[in-house]
């Protein structure tokens, strides 16, 4: 079929483009859109493959200016059949979470968001937080935004549910409690204090307890402080006694809004500004409001409330830990049926309602999200705003008191880690428009053996000389076909700052100087007690205002790429650590250790294998497998 006879193109589309749209099925299923570059740019599903996708050419004027920009970057197309709409949407929304397309509405941040797992597939399960649900008989509470928050409830429910904390091997047996027993933030199982059921039914309340549904608690806890009382067991009724006051008056903080037999309820609203949108979450479990989050969505501009609310749903309850019966909302979301289908299926079968209120409390109700989330948007915006404020500042006086031609938008930071010589490490950090762009990160391992002992100025010079080497090579290779050059090196910083004085400031002078950078590359030497900021060939260091931002972002600076490279030592010394340990042993050489490792992920596992196990590992035969149990046990 002829293309433009099609009236396909108000662009001019390139031959390969042609050949994918001509050969799109009918089908249902989801389609990816890659720029020239090979990134994903946006990501969408159809019932109708051919029909969606040759849309986005047509000559039409009621395409958008955010679709109009999506279809000038496209370069290649790829599709995914699937046997039905409900399959296309599970996929498109999982292809969204894993490549985050920038044309795409997303959850702001590529960060898992916290939540409260139960191990309850343990005897005597623990509480943690953790950043990924897995099916692993755990049971989970959230997602929640702010891990601090999730921390902070949890240091108050461990005071009515005290649940443990501790990694012993609980048999009841034990000789003593941990201190935890004494200061009543642990039952103590492991002296045999309370045996499973019990605490297996405290875990239990604590989960009943998060999911809003408190009653049912009170009445059990005020039976068993009666029962104990009749009994003449005081110590046990007053202990009971004081559990049920702590989970009453965190019941009073909890707003009623409807009879207990009102249907589980989330209800969302939100707030728009400038690409950007928030939507506010109230939490309604067992007619009370238990709880509210907010979170931010981006690359809204352009695109109608209905389908905004429509991915935050999609989004959201992705990754929800429950799904409640029925979702309030300002007005019906697009795709409604097919995402109530979805959501039904992630219930078990049971059906989640959209509901849309008129009139009355649930309409009050959506009304309040919709002004926390327009307060929350604004308070968050004002934030944003004095945060780039004081970045802009910060990036300004550097460049008066550097005296730098322009303000340093791209600042590198480089220092070396190692201990007593062993597992150098050197540390590049980068931080763009002020804040740090972790992406670009670099570490550099040291051969130590080459620069002889322990010299931090050496390494210093050999790292930035593997850096500037990096960035040349860039430039030589920066046209040739299908290069991609890493942006970590094929750019240069507008300033340098070493985590050292005048030393290390000399050997960077000599790396810049060798690739005829030092006229074109600011650098300066930050010394760590007096904060000094050292010049080349200046012998009088510089002090900058105390509390100026531009001292504060030096400073920011210097920290992250110490930690950085503490961080990426420790890691290598760990490393070297495993290793050291194997080769000692007789018959295990590097291929065998690599493949032991690769198996089995850590020494203890290995440790704990058995003859049998370790002979299962690839090159591995039974004397080098008895070697390693008469080496390691």
């Amino acid at each position: 079929m002829n293309l433009a006879h099609a009236k396909i193109a108000h662009m001019e589309i390139s031959e390969k483009l042609q050949g994918i749209l001509a050969t799109l099925p009918t089908k249902p299923g989801c389609y990816i859109m890659k720029n020239a570059e090979g990134t994903i740019i946006y990501v969408g599903k159809a019932i109708n493959l051919k029909n969606r996708v040759r849309s986005y050419f047509h000559a039409d004027s009621s395409h958008d200016e955010k679709t109009r920009r999506l279809v000038q970057n496209i370069a290649d197309l790829e599709w995914i059949v699937v046997g039905s709409e409900l399959e296309a949407l599970i996929l498109e929304m999982n292809l969204i979470k894993k490549h985050r397309p920038k044309y795409n509405i997303r959850l702001k941040d590529d960060k898992r968001y916290p939540y409260i797992k139960v191990h309850w597939n343990e005897p005597f399960p623990h509480v943690t937080v953790t950043r990924q649900m897995t099916e692993d008989g755990s049971r989970y509470f959230g997602p929640y935004t702010s891990a601090w928050a999730v921390y902070q409830t949890l240091d108050v429910l461990r005071h009515i549910f005290p649940y443990l904390t501790c990694d012993r091997e609980i048999t009841g047996n034990d000789k003593r409690a941990c201190l935890y027993y004494d200061i009543k933030l642990c039952n103590a199982p492991c002296i045999g204090a309370i045996n499973q059921e019990g605490y297996r039914q405290m875990i239990s309340d604590f989960m009943t307890f998060l999911s809003g549904h408190s009653e049912e608690i009170v009445s059990r806890l005020q039976n068993e402080m009666a029962k104990a009382s009749e009994e003449m067991r005081f110590e046990k009724a007053a202990a009971l006694r004081d559990q049920l006051k702590a989970v009453q008056s965190i019941m009073e903080r909890q707003k009623i809004i409807f009879a207990t037999d009102y249907k589980d309820s989330d209800v969302l609203a939100m707030a728009r500004q400038d690409g950007e949108a928030c939507v506010q979450i109230f939490f309604i479990r067992g007619g009370k409001l238990i709880g509210r989050e907010y979170f931010i969505l981006e690359g809204t501009e352009d695109t109608a409330d209905t389908e905004v609310m429509s991915e935050f749903v999609k989004q959201f309850y992705t990754e929800a830990a429950n799904i409640p019966q029925q979702v309030m909302m300002p007005e019906e979301i697009e795709e409604a049926n097919i995402i109530g289908q979805w959501l039904r299926s992630k219930r078990g079968g049971e059906k989640v309602e959209f509901l849309v209120p008129k009139d009355g409390q649930p309409h009050d109700l959506v009304k309040m999200a919709a002004e926390n989330a327009t307060e929350t948007l604004q308070a968050l915006r004002a934030q944003w705003q004095a945060n780039a404020h004081k970045q802009e500042q910060s990036l300004a006086e550097l460049q008066t008191a550097l005296n730098l031609p322009t303000p340093p938008n791209r600042i590198e930071c480089y220092d070396v880690s190692h201990t007593q010589g062993v597992a150098t490490v050197g540390a590049m950090i980068v931080f763009e428009q002020g804040v740090p762009a972790k992406n670009l990160y670099r570490k550099f391992n040291i051969d130590s053996t080459s620069i002889g002992a322990p010299d931090d100025f050496a390494s210093m010079e050999e790292m930035l000389t593997r850096r500037f080497r990096r960035w040349k090579g860039s430039q030589e290779t920066e046209s040739g076909p299908g290069s991609k050059p890493d942006a970590s090196f094929s750019f240069l910083p507008d300033l340098i700052i070493i985590d050292g004085g005048k030393g290390q400031l000399g050997r960077v002078v000599k790396v810049l100087e060798q690739f005829e950078l030092f006229d074109k590359v600011p650098v300066v030497g930050l010394a760590k007690q007096e904060e000094e900021i050292f010049f080349p060939h200046k012998s009088e260091p510089l002090l900058l205002p105390r509390h100026s931002q531009g001292l504060y972002l030096v400073q920011r600076i210097r920290d992250e790429a110490h930690r950085y490279g503490i961080t990426a030592h420790r890691a290598r010394r760990s490393k070297q650590g495993l290793a050291s340990q194997l080769d000692s042993i007789p018959g295990i050489g590097p291929t065998r250790r690599k493949a032991l490792l690769k198996h089995f992920g850590s020494m203890d596992k290995i440790k704990e294998a058995s003859i049998e196990e370790l002979k299962a590992v690839k090159g591995m035969n039974e004397n080098a497998a008895e070697s390693i149990k008469a080496n390691l046990e």
